[in-house]
């Protein structure tokens, strides 16, 4: 462990007071991020133009199922992702590796007509080497920001509080950049400036990784008797990419037909199964304790929660994107830029500045309140969550009433939907995985860990198939639409209130410190200060 002691490999240099090595992680996940979510903000908007606007030509049934499935992949591609890492790769090269992927991803999405059958080919092609890049990416630079403080404590709680300002510094200007270029350079010329963002952030790292030095940069031994077993798996890993890739091409040369809708129905079922099998096969476990079985309920309530959470909160790439390139008034900055037309992507950075605005606020609240003894256990943030995310719909339910007579509405609606959605995933997003960390029995702690993930990408998918429900050819049923998801996120706000103090109970928060059977039992349940994950 000593090896990541020094600045990260760079004694005397620091970056913010931090090891130097931090400033590398910093940039090359600005720019992914950037790359990233500047391309998702274009996403649905070029699957359903039509062909004569330079899009795709999809429904918006289609479009939206698509986009669940490849957001709910980036999520998917993780886990085996961060498996590469530890046994074939390590982590500095598995980051490396994935993002050469994703730029190349970018860089196919930006050729129009790439490709033997034309545009789809390539649009396709795409989306699938940046869900396998972001796969081996993702994961494993966040992983090397923790290795930067062996020492663990406050400053590295810092170190990751400064690292995840750089994310959503990158997730607010790729929405500007790219949403700009499309409207007054076209669609491609968008996606181009997803892949240049890619391609700094591989510069940077290349140019700057000595200051990470030795650690993660050789795969870790292969335990005694699971080489078998770790060959299976990477062989498992390689021909489920191949077999994607194939059934890919196939399905776009038209030799078999892929419904996008049903296939993302389909992984919902899919994965539901995974978890439940999972679950129930962990509280089966006998070797477990009462408290970890207690703890395990928990668990499972917090991923229920976690996924219905994020099918809400992800409308924000598909169904409230489609409202603010159709339904809203982008004229508003006329009177200082005649002829200017604010472009829809711009919403899309709404997010990522209020968490850059409110972030510090909620961290000190969760502080003070703490310190009074009055920090909100994680089920009561739970609640508050999804309270604020129902009140975000609650002002699309208004707005829509409002274009009834075919005309549009002002931004504000969207401003203030963002702004609760985002006060929301304050709430709930930041102590999620570390309660899951927390509270996972210890044998299976990394597969509850990536339990996460799966949780998101149901997210996801879930997302994608409601946001199909919005018939942009049906205006009349929005308002209807947009009442029933408030309705549903405060029912389920009230249920983690009410069941808040019996969730508690079975995480034994009472419990005095020497009954628990773990060292870090007092407190485990209760909210940390928390750092927002984006």
């Amino acid at each position: 462990m000593n090896q990541a002691i020094p600045a990260a490999g760079t004694p005397g240099k620091t970056f913010f007071g931090h090891p130097a090595g931090l400033g590398t992680l910093f940039f090359t996940e600005l720019w992914e991020r950037f790359s990233y979510y500047g391309m998702r903000a274009l996403l649905v908007l070029f699957m359903v133009a039509t062909a004569a606007e330079g899009g795709l030509g999809f429904d918006d049934q289609t479009a939206t199922a698509i986009y669940g499935l490849y957001t709910a992949g980036v999520y998917l591609a993780a886990l085996p992702g961060g498996w590469l890492a530890d046994r074939i790769f390590g982590q500095q090269n598995a980051v490396w590796y994935g993002g050469i992927i994703i730029a190349v991803g970018h860089i196919v999405l930006s050729l129009p007509g790439f490709g033997l059958v034309g545009e789809h080919y390539g649009f396709f092609l795409g989306l699938i080497l940046i869900v396998v890049g972001t796969g081996l990416l993702k994961p494993n630079i966040s992983s090397c920001v923790g290795e930067l403080y062996p020492e663990g404590g406050a400053r590295r709680d810092a170190g990751y509080v400064l690292y995840y300002m750089g994310i959503n510094v990158g997730a607010f200007l790729g929405p500007l950049i790219c949403g700009y270029l499309r409207i007054n350079m076209g669609w491609h010329w968008g996606f181009a400036a997803a892949a240049i963002g890619m391609i700094a952030g591989l510069v940077v790292y290349r140019a700057t990784q000595k200051h990470l030095g030795d650690f993660g940069k050789l795969p870790n031994p292969t335990p005694p008797g699971e080489e078998g077993r770790t060959r299976n798996v990477k062989l498992a890993i390689y021909a489920g990419t191949a077999v994607l890739f194939l059934v890919s091409v196939l399905a776009l040369e038209g030799a078999m037909a892929i419904d996008a809708r049903a296939l993302s129905e389909a992984s919902v079922y899919l994965i539901v199964g995974v978890a439940a099998l999972f679950f129930g096969r962990v509280l089966l476990d006998k070797a477990l304790t009462a408290l970890e079985r207690r703890r395990v309920i928990v668990l499972v309530a917090l991923f229920i929660g976690a996924a219905l959470f994020w099918s809400g909160f992800e409308q924000a790439g598909s169904s409230l994107n489609l409202f603010a390139e159709r339904y809203t008034d982008r004229t508003a900055l006329q009177f200082l830029f005649p002829d200017f037309i604010i472009p829809a992507e711009w919403f899309q950075s709404l997010n990522p500045l209020y968490i850059l605005l409110f972030a510090p606020f909620f961290s000190a609240l969760w502080i003070n309140l703490g310190r009074r003894n009055l920090d909100p256990s994680i089920p009561l943030k739970f609640a508050l969550g999804f309270i604020q995310l129902g009140l975000g719909f609650g002002f699309m339910w208004f707005a829509a009433t409002l274009i009834q007579d075919g005309g549009q509405v002002l931004p504000t609606w969207l401003l203030l939907t963002y702004l609760f959605h985002t006060t929301g995933e304050l709430c709930l997003s930041p102590i999620g995985l570390s309660a899951t960390s927390k509270l996972a029995p210890r044998a299976y702690y990394s597969q509850m860990m990536g339990m996460w993930f799966f949780g998101a990408a149901l997210g996801n998918l879930l997302a994608g198939l409601l946001a199909g429900e919005f018939n942009g050819d049906d205006v009349s049923e929005f308002p209807e639409r947009f009442r029933q998801v408030m309705i549903f996120c405060g029912a389920v706000g009230v249920a983690f209130l009410i069941a808040a103090p019996y969730l508690k109970k079975l995480a034994a928060l009472e419990t005095p410190p020497e009954d628990l059977t773990r060292e870090d039992e007092p407190g485990a349940f209760e909210a940390d200060a928390g750092k927002h994950k984006h």
